[in-house]
């Protein structure tokens, strides 16, 4: 298929979430946020004394340890609990393994008083929108291993969302220079398209992520591909909608110049959707290339990111609470996506 994507480096105008018109004043909405530092306690038990020392941490982090070691170090607590057993040699090899990257988290979060403030500003957002909605009481960092990540609607993350906490997975928070990520084992695990976004400032992307999803579940697979663009598109316009002082190009983990050349193209793209006829395939294969993370949408160049489809996806969804302003947000996310699309009447400009 010919190339039809092209990298440009004129000046455009950049959208961002900073160009949301009317951001509500949500100064007045107090948020109660715990800070808590995990991997400072867990890494600091007696490795000799396993049980007695999962004992004092379940007394401390009573709702945070069972998720940590089932679903993160994949281990039975009931078992790690009791004295000698044969688990207790996991914990010793994990918190022996991960020093390094313990260390190194030490030096690049001394303290999370700032990523805290952001996540906070984020959920007076949350319940500025949806107020009755019961926000995480504490934010809880950890150090996991490198391959234990979590699938959201978004995309692969290192974070998760308990019934309490926000629990923040610094082994995928290092920067995008990380030495294991630049690694053969850290590129196989994470390519450069993920790992470029291992950073500070996706750390409450990343919990408004799972906001969104804790919200209103993902719904949509199997179905067309033109509504799983809308689904797509409406649950990134939320998203910045909860961080609407965070540049859009990062919500939707591209660059800067990726999200300036999509803009120009926008036109472009759409056209590529209609001319192939692509909307309505349900073949989750061709469906999970234009809305699924990968680091280029090959039939638009070397230079179209991917996630494409979530772009326009996106465009669909601002136009249509452009014609229907008056559309809650609650009421955004519970609509037939195909309607939104049709009523959105979207016809970029060429």
């Amino acid at each position: 298929m010919r190339k039809i994507f092209i990298s440009l480096f004129a000046a455009v105008i950049f959208f961002s979430c900073k160009s949301n018109k009317n951001i509500p004043d949500v100064s007045s909405i107090k948020i109660n946020l715990e800070t808590r530092r995990f991997e400072k306690d867990f890494f600091a038990i007696d490795t000799t004394k396993v049980a007695e020392s999962m004992h004092m941490i379940l007394q401390k982090y009573p709702d945070f340890l069972p998720a940590f070691t089932a679903n993160i170090l994949g281990l039975d607590l009931d078992s790690l609990l009791i004295p000698n057993n044969p688990e207790g040699q996991a914990i010793r090899m994990f918190i022996h393994d991960y020093t390094p990257i313990k260390d190194s988290s030490d030096l690049l979060y001394k303290n999370f008083t700032k990523e805290t403030e952001a996540i906070k500003k984020g959920l007076q957002f949350v319940k500025y929108y949806f107020p009755q909605y019961k926000v995480p009481e504490s934010v809880i960092t950890f150090i996991g291993p490198i391959d234990a990540n979590f699938e959201t609607s978004f995309g692969v993350q290192g974070d998760i969302l308990t019934t309490k906490s926000f629990g923040i997975g610094l082994q995928l928070h290092m920067g995008k220079y990380f030495s294991f990520y630049r690694s053969t084992e850290g590129l196989e695990q994470y390519p450069d398209y993920l790992s470029n976004n291992f950073d500070e400032a996706h750390i409450p992307i990343n919990c408004m992520r799972n906001i969104v999803d804790d919200l209103f579940h993902d719904k949509s697979n199997g179905k067309a591909l033109i509504e799983q663009m809308v689904d797509k598109g409406r649950r990134m316009y939320l998203l910045t909608k909860f961080l609407p002082y965070t540049p859009e190009y990062q919500c939707m983990n591209y660059t800067k110049e990726q999200m300036k050349d999509c803009y120009k193209n926008e036109a472009v793209i759409w056209q590529f959707f209609l001319n192939n006829d692509l909307l309505n395939k349900t073949d989750q294969n061709i469906v999970q290339n234009y809305i699924g993370e990968s680091p280029k949408t090959q039939e638009l160049g070397e230079d179209a990111p991917g996630n494409i489809g979530t772009f326009s996806g996106l465009q669909i969804v601002k136009k249509f609470m452009d014609k229907y302003p008056e559309t809650s947000l609650a009421e955004l996310m519970k609509m037939n996506e195909r309607d939104i699309y049709e009523k959105s009447k979207y016809k970029p400009r060429t």
